[in-house]
């Protein structure tokens, strides 16, 4: 077993989950918890010196009982290596099984990887394509727009999945095949919308969490962590619902403004000198005090494990929007309920991308495709409802919002697996 197995904590939230549902049956729980297969292959790639190099690659497909499975493909090293990463890649097909049920599109959960980092390895363009393409031949049985749906994840862009599509393609007897894989460049089958789904999805959950809470959020003040593009389009957005950007950070630290940053004005000074630090009119801050700022929106949009207890203790915001992926720590999460805030857990408030990746498959299946503004209102459907309904799932059990969104997502898988029974 790997040290802070993934997968183990993955397993035990589908169990906090169940507890609070009520599902005794271990049975049961075991079927939700685990993966329906864990597919690992090797890839031997002749490289760039005449060499042959053997890389590992990985497909976890954790459930279908809604719809084809639905996940990215990383190239990615973890630090625990190769057995460290199968777990981290059916933890995070699990979770993903999650997201889906939340924001209620029709989709299950699936992850994959290779075991490689392209970019400190300095792979070449040609090592790229034939590293991708001999891992799609090895999971070409697997996916499928019936089947298994892979997207972009850590280091791979349009650029692979139009590899992995056209791959596919030929092996099926040349059939175009643009719904086996989403997050496509638009020339190659892409949707519109997909460059800002995360952070207007985001803003979208903020938007319903403020009028839970009745808060105004014309000059509501805003703290942005982290400026990439999930936390860039966040703000760009609630700034355009009135809100008032007065922090933001990147990896070079972190700055304020009480005034205001206007968040267009700030892309070009980063875009100018490489950071937000620096600023005009800005005071350089530590992370600690950008996120411990009095505001009314916090959206950590950077790194893991950012907010522990010490840090829960000093929060002086109203909502939480986890634009990134698991920013709290477990320890938080108790003190931050108790502090009366508002967490919109990342399975729902980073869900944007899952639901564009959603509605690129169905533009693919169908062969047309809408305007930006119709995917953004037919994903702003989804994740509004998704918000709605975890929040209703929160009062009824008197439990916090990261709870309450796993429960309704098991729930809903449930529901359709009681639908199907088993068989064979």
């Amino acid at each position: 077993m790997v040290k802070n197995d993934p997968f183990a904590n993955a397993t035990k939230q589908v169990n906090d989950a169940c507890d609070i549902l009520d599902i005794k049956d271990k049975g049961l729980r075991e079927y939700l918890a685990t993966p329906n297969r864990v597919l690992r292959v090797k890839i031997p790639v002749k490289m760039d010196n005449g060499k042959i190099r053997v890389f590992i690659g990985f497909r976890s497909q954790h459930n279908n009982d809604r719809g084809p499975y639905k996940g990215g493909i990383r190239y990615f090293n973890p630090e625990g290596g190769v057995e460290y990463m199968e777990r981290e890649v059916m933890a995070l097909s699990s979770w993903m099984t999650w997201k889906c049920a939340i924001v209620d599109v029709p989709l299950g959960g699936g992850k994959g990887g290779i075991y490689v980092n392209p970019k400190t390895e300095k792979l070449s363009e040609g090592e790229l394509e034939r590293l991708t393409r001999g891992f799609a031949y090895k999971i070409s049985e697997v996916i499928g727009p019936g089947k298994d749906v892979p997207a972009p994840d850590v280091y791979t862009t349009g650029r692979e999945m139009t590899q992995i599509m056209d791959t596919f393609s030929k092996l099926n007897g040349n059939v175009y095949s643009p719904g086996v894989i989403t997050g496509k460049p638009i020339s190659m089958g892409g949707s519109l919308a997909r460059n800002v789904a995360t952070g207007l999805g985001a803003a979208y959950c903020v938007r319903e969490a403020a009028k839970a809470l009745k808060i105004n959020l014309k000059g509501a003040k805003v703290v942005l962590q982290g400026f990439g593009n999930a936390s860039t389009f966040a703000g760009e957005y609630l700034e355009k619902m009135g809100s008032k950007i007065i922090a933001a950070s990147d990896s070079k630290g972190s700055i304020i403004d009480p005034k205001g940053i206007k968040v267009s004005k700030l892309i070009e000074y980063k875009q100018k000198t490489g950071s937000v630090v620096g600023f005009p009119g800005s005071k350089k801050i530590s992370t600690e005090d950008l996120l411990t700022t009095q505001c009314d929106i916090l959206v950590p949009g950077a790194l893991e494990n950012q907010i522990d207890a010490k840090i829960a203790k000093n929060l002086k915001c109203k909502i939480i929007a986890e634009a990134a992926n698991g920013p709290t720590l477990p320890e938080a999460d108790p003190i931050i309920y108790d502090k009366k805030i508002l967490v919109i857990p990342d399975i729902l408030a980073n869900s944007g991308g899952v639901c564009i990746s959603y509605l690129e498959w169905v533009q693919n299946n169908m062969g047309y495709y809408w305007s930006f503004d119709e995917v953004a209102n037919k994903m702003e459907s989804n994740i509004t409802r998704g918000f709605k309904d975890s929040y209703d799932m929160s009062k009824k059990h008197k439990i916090d919002m990261r709870k309450a969104a796993m429960a309704l997502a098991v729930q809903r898988v449930v529901e359709a697996f009681n639908q199907k029974g088993i068989w064979p």
